[in-house]
């Protein structure tokens, strides 16, 4: 394992761990780019997504802390509406502080339990 970046190590060991906790939830996958945000909700048994939202749908000028914020909300929103209360969360590798944080008080405050 030598050579790789510690970033894809770092979602690997997530990512394996989110299979042994729960292996029937769906998971909750966050990323990140350098401008925008997206997140996904994907059943863990057949891989299909249930429900997304991403930043480019907010119109608006914000902080990144403050469109994570309401990228969190709006997917709790949707998940919601599909019956969907309890979710993983996979922060794809990113380190929880920041915009991975604010995403995550943001949908809990909004519904979903992880």
């Amino acid at each position: 394992m030598k050579n790789i970046p510690i970033k894809l190590k770092r979602k690997m060991r997530v990512r394996q761990k989110l299979k042994r906790i729960s292996p029937g939830l769906p998971r909750l996958a966050f990323y990140k780019s350098n401008q925008h945000i997206f997140a996904q909700i994907i059943d863990s048994k057949t891989g299909n997504v249930k429900a997304a939202y991403h930043s480019i749908m907010i119109k608006k000028k914000l902080p990144k802390q403050e469109i994570a914020a309401l990228v969190g909300t709006q997917i709790a929103v949707r998940s919601l509406k599909k019956n969907i209360t309890k979710v993983k969360f996979d922060r794809g590798g990113h380190l929880y502080h920041g915009c991975v944080k604010s995403f995550a008080e943001a949908a809990r405050a909004a519904g979903l339990n992880f």
